[in-house]
């Protein structure tokens, strides 16, 4: 009977019911977005790169060494030699390699030069491999396969040729004209720091900078799991690797961290994008601020529209006082009300916002990066909606009250 008069109540106000229901539901909406895109965020962020048991590269910050190798931020601050490379990867307990080299730049955009190992092991996301839009990976020496961002920002397709340029910077005089490479792959979105590179075969860097021709033939094949054979580099910036068991990592860390032969470390990529992200706290602060802000804008809303009903409804209180209605009935009546507006607004916000995630969940992943699942009710979520729910009571205190001291006064 309670929830009956409650809801009665509100249908004979029904503009500017609805229009707080809306304005509730949008801050549920804003609310509940932007705290699951935070939490998907920042496991997004933390599977940039996944299925890496370990990252290797000469001594320096593990913060700097993931920006450079995985994110293509910054210089590193010293190479590995080919020889230390070959020694890490032939270890009992590593699976596979991926070398990576840095150096070059075409347009602005970074040039890595990799192996096939790096399109077969390198994942991201919730280990998702990497899929071409076009072509496929290296046949040749001077092949080379682009991000779908450098593709789609140069306009560039299968079968372009393109001159590759010593340094990062956008605009540079030296570039390797003799020895263009040709695109056979587009790699297909991942949004990942993979949009936005170039990669070319590790052989391919290696006879550019020697000053070899164009040829048909790679300068040097892999041989069995680790080895390569022919003309090799002499070193190169890093490398990804991959282990049999993963109860060894620490194991290898510590090899690669001792050895002797030069020195290196070996960082966990799990930790190293845990890290970074403690560093960009403050955002996630902002954004916190920002949905608290709006939920507070919706509620306030809330209680001044209730608040300004009172006084129009001096007939309705006066009715239910003579139908025996207590003062401490009505206070409750007006709680009630803000409380079918809250519920119906988390009703309303938390569906539009499932479907809006199951319309742009793949543009958000192919974009962005950014995996977003549909299960908006998490613990973080309910613990949302239960605040919510107290600060709506809270916001309708001061119309309830008016209520209830109307209502005395009513003899």
């Amino acid at each position: 009977m309670f929830l009956k008069v409650a809801t009665s109540s509100l249908m004979t106000r029904k503009g500017s019911a609805v229009m707080t229901l809306m304005a509730i539901s949008v801050a549920i909406f804003v609310l509940l977005g932007i705290e699951h895109i935070r939490q998907q965020a920042r496991d997004s962020f933390a599977s940039t790169v996944s299925g890496v048991d370990l990252i290797v590269g000469g001594k320096t910050g593990s913060l700097n060494l993931l920006l450079y190798s995985v994110f293509r931020i910054g210089s590193p601050t010293d190479n590995i030699s080919w020889q230390a490379y070959q020694d890490i990867a032939q270890l009992e307990d590593v699976a596979w390699t991926i070398p990576i080299s840095l150096g070059d730049s075409h347009e602005g955009y970074r040039v890595v030069g990799t192996t096939h190992a790096f399109f077969e092991h390198y994942h991201f996301g919730r280990k998702r491999s990497l899929a071409f839009a076009e072509g496929g990976s290296f046949a040749e020496t001077f092949d080379a396969v682009l991000g779908a961002e450098v593709a789609s920002a140069l306009g560039y397709t299968t079968g372009t040729d393109i001159i590759l340029a010593h340094g990062l910077a956008s605009t540079s005089f030296t570039k390797h004209e003799s020895k263009p490479f040709v695109v056979v792959g587009v790699l297909a979105p991942t949004g990942t720091p993979v949009d936005q590179t170039i990669h070319v075969h590790l052989d391919g860097i290696e006879a550019m900078h020697a000053g070899v021709a164009r040829a048909p033939v790679s300068i040097f094949s892999a041989v069995g799991k680790n080895q390569v054979t022919g003309s090799t580099p002499e070193s190169i910036t890093a490398f990804m690797l991959g282990l049999n068991s993963k109860l060894n990592t620490f194991t290898v860390q510590r090899q690669v961290n001792q050895f002797k032969g030069e020195p290196l470390m070996a960082i966990l990529p799990g930790v190293a994008l845990s890290e970074l992200w403690q560093m960009m706290r403050i955002f996630e602060n902002v954004l916190r601020l920002i949905s608290t802000l709006v939920l507070l804008a919706a509620v306030l809303g809330m209680g001044a529209v209730l608040l300004a009903s009172i006084r129009e409804r001096h007939q309705e209180i006066h009715l239910l006082r003579i139908m025996g209605a207590s003062p401490l009935y009505l206070f409750c009546l007006v709680e009630m009300e803000a409380i079918i507006l809250c519920l119906l607004g988390m009703l309303l916000g938390g569906t539009s916002l499932y479907v809006a995630l199951l319309l742009l969940g793949d543009t958000m992943l192919s974009r962005f990066g950014l995996y977003l699942e549909t299960d908006i009710l998490t613990h973080e979520g309910a613990t949302i909606l239960g605040a919510v729910l107290i600060a709506t009571l809270v916001a309708a205190a001061a119309p309830s009250v008016k209520m209830y001291t109307a209502a005395k006064q009513v003899s």
